[in-house]
């Protein structure tokens, strides 16, 4: 596997601990995926999943970015395969109260309505992973994104990854080589990244995830901007510095917040990025591939929407053999079959 990393000097260690993780990966590189899986035993899952989420998209902007990280928490632990959709269980220690994703997931009553209306047209055919890819392809688009084919087929896995979640899902503090590195492992490059940062054009995010940032080094990558300046203040008195306010919000891009576009990348140009793992990309020392390719697609949303969408199929073609082995498809997307 070709590595192309221009972080400049690094250290032997990290290099080993790079190439072990390549070695120790779980994706598959030829998933048994197809576009027309469901051609003749559901026909119509298309058309049911992307009515089911234009309501739900029309009804309130912010499903869209739901759907999105719903989909990206799915697909990096165990795979595409719907476990982050799980319940708890007597038997099953679900993803969904993993620290990474308790105050971070939501969209989970859209998948479950979207499930209901396929499985009164098809029953028992298309999978809760299949449907939360596809709703998160919809969601893109209906908020301005870009398109592209769905290939489908994914299994619903019967176990979950808690502990996984921990380790697997990039984090709003964590420096650019260990972010890079988690994306490594599951096959995606450094380009795949920046990329699907993107996705942090539409959506929000909690006082407790960007607290770090707005009272750290906001004001040294921004500089003497006066605008800066307002926007850093604005932040500021959403977000305490030391305790109580955890849970207010504000939007990632404070530009064109429910509108999916290239703005995300002029704002880590500026120095306005909301979160360290997003200005990271741009800021790093060791930023030098990163840095690049955040001033590519600022300068070129085609480029970025071409590259965003070649890379959403790479991260959703993510597979566990496991769940094709031993994979489901649930009836109820919070439940394994019984």
């Amino acid at each position: 596997m070709a590595l192309s990393l221009s972080f400049g000097p690094l250290s032997v260690h990290f290099m080993v601990l790079v190439l072990s993780i390549l070695n120790t990966s779980i994706h598959a590189s030829d998933p048994p995926l197809t576009l027309d899986y469901y051609s003749s035993t559901c026909p119509t899952v298309f058309d049911i999943v992307r009515k089911e989420t234009e309501c739900a998209v029309l009804s309130d902007p912010r499903s869209a970015a739901l759907l999105v990280r719903l989909h990206f928490h799915d697909c990096f632990v165990q795979g595409c395969d719907g476990s982050v959709l799980l319940d708890d269980t007597v038997t099953l220690k679900g993803e969904k109260k993993a620290p990474s994703n308790r105050h971070s997931l939501k969209g989970f009553d859209i998948i479950d309505g979207i499930k209901n209306m396929v499985e009164s047209e098809c029953p028992g055919v298309v999978s809760c992973a299949d449907i939360l890819t596809i709703a998160a392809r919809d969601a893109v688009i209906l908020v301005g994104g870009p398109y592209w084919d769905v290939p489908v087929g994914r299994k619903d896995s019967v176990t979950a990854g808690y502990a996984l979640a921990e380790t697997n899902i990039p984090t709003a503090n964590e420096g650019l080589v260990p972010i890079i590195a988690k994306f490594l492992y599951q096959g995606l490059s450094v380009t795949d990244m920046v990329a699907l940062a993107g996705a942090h054009s539409i959506g929000v995010a909690r006082c407790e995830n960007f607290r770090d940032r707005i009272y750290g080094d906001f004001r040294a990558t921004s500089g003497l901007n006066p605008i800066s300046a307002s926007y850093l203040s604005s932040l500021r008195s959403i977000c305490p510095p030391i305790h109580g306010g955890e849970n207010n919000i504000t939007a990632m891009d404070n530009v064109t917040p429910n509108l999916f576009d290239n703005s995300f990348y002029h704002t880590l140009l500026k120095g306005e990025g909301l979160l360290n793992s997003d200005q990271e990309m741009y800021s790093s020392v060791l930023g030098i591939q990163t840095r690049e390719l955040v001033k590519k697609y600022a300068a070129d949303s085609l480029a970025f929407f071409q590259q965003f969408s070649d890379s959403m199929v790479k991260m959703g073609n993510i597979t566990n053999l496991e769940s094709f082995a031993n994979g489901e498809v649930r009836k109820n997307c919070r439940f394994v079959n019984t």
